[in-house]
């Protein structure tokens, strides 16, 4: 059974949108609501991205980048923080935390498909010389 747990976790952090598509098709056949089950979709697989961006990272540069991930999170949330008090006079914590974790997944999504393609022509490029 572990094993198992240990194969399918390992494949949707190497795919993420796999994780991504799956859970939006189980929320969908759940909720009958495309736009609901596309933002569930969304929150739960910003994890998946983010870890497969740490082994990307760690994959391409043979190097753990835990301390960068952690850093640029801390940033985001603190730049949203602050830009919510100026905008709104007062930190609404529901609606920083979302927009929060949905900044992430855009971030750590974008990152996914660079780090993807960087590490596809950095192989290239390697063993072709």
């Amino acid at each position: 059974m572990s094993v198992l747990l240990s194969m399918v976790l390992s494949v949707l952090f190497a795919m993420p949108f796999l994780g991504f598509f799956l859970v939006l098709l189980i929320f969908k056949m759940a909720t009958k609501n495309t736009r609901k089950s596309f933002h569930k979709a969304l929150d739960y697989s910003t994890v998946l991205f983010i870890i497969a961006v740490y082994f990307l990272m760690e994959t391409i540069w043979q190097r753990s980048f835990t301390w960068l991930i952690f850093l640029v999170m801390i940033v985001t949330a603190m730049v949203l923080v602050i830009l919510n008090w100026k905008i709104k006079q007062e930190i609404d914590l529901k609606r920083v935390v979302k927009g929060f974790w949905r900044f992430n997944f855009i971030l750590f999504f974008t990152a996914y498909i660079a780090l993807t393609l960087y590490g596809i022509v950095y192989r290239a490029l390697v063993f072709t010389l």
